[in-house]
């Protein structure tokens, strides 16, 4: 044998044992989690949606004649996907399609705009959009000829504009599900940020990352034994975060069409609903609900919110209404939902500052409250929450420098200003970007609005700063009172100035007939800010 030749056998050795050595230790993947919890639960409901019931066995068998048809389309591993579509069972099936073939998926929100949509599109560069016909038809086809990067629209079901999906899929007989071959580096999915300070990045997150949720999820957030889970979100967008967590347990998913507090209330005590998630406007919608004290909610085990920040008093309102049933958790899109929770048994009325928290880190994750230097700052002091761990996104979309800045120095910069107390818990006074400079003071939003919000005819409020000559930022309130009830702007005013001082206090007080919110349905303080410093010479 020659040298040359030993060389080259000897490489490919050494290249199959490291393959070996790859897969000896390769965790599992999001596909690979999707196909283990179909397949161990295969007898069992998982979905119930108006008035269809299908088992994980059901499911696993359209997701395969599904991802059949998706293969005979050229669609694969690392496609560009969407999704543009209201609640429906197709929505679930073509999401754990697209999984188990390792696409790239980007959802669409059913509510965005046609400028949100196609600048998505567009910048995530997606070649195959998911659609409902019945309600996006138009907007699809629209998509299509405004964006290049489409190759393929694909209908859920008859359309002029798209490939019949269904019925492509229905020609299809059920096969064993195999997962595509992932790198945990390689990126699953594009979440777009919410755009409150610019222009929404696409946050690349990872199969690492993706794995990294559930495993988190199972062992630190409080799921029932037996999750019979209400979904009332977009099944694209939060909606799907529990459809794992909840197959891996056995459970299943009780969907709604959208969001309305009566139907949410009447699908608890009908299904006996056990665990849902809802952001903090939804609950106030529910707290604010006639129904709330009609309906048998009993079977409630865990309310899960988080996505925006819970006025403590509320907070307060829901507990003693509801019970111990809330679970915090706290994140963002560049590490999604969970860098820090705040348990149930850990909501303790007696302790309003632990009402006002977000919890504390889950040992999953490197966090740590760093000043400007990136130095970890004492305890008790503010600081910036920053995270390091596999839940951390792999950067922004075509970003370097905004992804640069995000990462620098090895931590994720989340733009959260906080505090911890001796045990860990975490409050977070503000977004960095939120604080208000008056009269050369640093003034916290979130601070005003949680003494704000204790006010008992007070529904809503939040607070931004608006140009001031003297003053350079004034802080201003905008209030949302509940229905039938208001109260005078000097005591507001006199309640913050009790409780934080004449700087924090408001100039000025506005009663608004709803705060603006995101697509996300977070307040929109850029939109809120806009009507007060339009035509000023500075944004700031």
């Amino acid at each position: 044998m020659s040298i040359e030749h030993e060389s080259i056998q000897s490489a490919a050795q050494n290249n199959t044992a490291q393959e070996q050595g790859d897969a000896l230790h390769r965790m599992q993947y999001m596909p690979d989690l999707l196909i283990r919890a179909l397949e161990r639960n295969a007898d069992r409901p998982a979905l119930y949606l108006d008035d269809v019931v299908l088992t994980a066995g059901e499911l696993r068998d359209e997701i395969s004649r599904f991802i059949q048809a998706l293969d005979s389309l050229g669609i694969g591993k690392g496609t560009p996907a969407s999704m543009l579509s209201k609640n429906r069972p197709e929505v679930l099936i073509s999401m754990g399609a697209t999984i188990v073939a390792g696409c790239r998926n980007t959802a669409l929100n059913p509510s965005g705009s046609f400028d949100d949509h196609q600048y998505v599109v567009a910048d995530a560069e997606i070649e195959m959009i998911v659609f409902d016909p019945v309600h996006f038809e138009e907007r699809a086809a629209a998509l299509k000829a405004s964006c290049p990067s489409i190759t393929l629209l694909l209908s859920l079901g008859p359309s002029e504009v798209g490939v019949d999906i269904l019925a492509l899929a229905a020609t299809f007989e059920p096969r064993r599900l195999v997962a595509a071959d992932v790198d945990g580096d390689d990126p699953s999915s594009m979440v777009y940020t919410g755009g409150t300070t610019g222009k929404p990045k696409g946050v690349v997150n990872t199969y690492r990352s993706g794995a990294t949720l559930p495993q988190i999820q199972m062992s630190e957030w409080q799921l029932p034994e037996e999750v019979r889970f209400l979904v009332a979100t977009p099944l694209s967008h939060a909606g799907a975060a529990f459809f794992l967590p909840t197959l891996l347990r056995g459970g299943a998913l009780v969907v709604l069409p959208a969001f309305e507090p009566g139907a949410v209330l009447a699908a608890i005590e009908k299904h006996k609903i056990n665990a849902t998630m809802l952001v903090p406007t939804m609950i106030y919608m529910l707290l604010d609900h006639p129904d709330i004290d009609t309906r048998d909610l009993s079977s409630l085990e865990t309310l899960f919110y988080g996505a925006a920040a819970m006025a403590p008093a509320r907070l307060r309102e829901g507990i003693e209404k509801l019970g111990p049933v809330f679970f915090q958790f706290y994140g963002q899109s560049e590490c999604g939902m969970s860098i820090a929770v705040l348990h149930r048994e850990e909501h303790d009325l007696d302790n309003p500052e632990r009402l006002a928290s977000c919890g504390r880190p889950v040992p999953w994750l490197d966090v740590r409250l760093l000043d400007d230097d990136l130095n970890e700052v004492a305890q008790g002091e503010l600081g910036e929450i920053c995270v390091r761990g596999p839940l951390v996104m792999k950067g922004y979309w075509n970003k370097p420098e905004e992804t640069a800045e995000a990462l620098r120095g090895g931590w994720l910069h989340t733009g959260d200003i906080a505090r911890a107390d001796r045990q860990g818990f975490l409050s977070i006074v503000d977004r960095k970007k939120d604080m208000i400079v008056t009269g050369g003071f640093n003034v916290f939003p979130r601070e005003i609005e949680d003494v704000i919000s204790a006010h008992p005819a007070v529904a809503a409020v939040a607070v931004v700063g608006v140009p001031d000559e003297k003053w350079g930022e004034a802080v201003k309130a905008c209030v949302v009172f509940r229905p039938g009830q208001s109260a005078d702007a000097a005591v507001l005013t006199e309640m913050v100035k009790s409780a934080k001082g004449s700087v924090h206090a408001p100039k000025s007080v506005d009663v608004l007939d709803a705060i603006p919110l995101t697509a996300l349905g977070k307040p929109d303080k850029k939109t809120l800010r806009a009507r007060y410093w339009e035509g000023a010479a500075r944004q700031v």
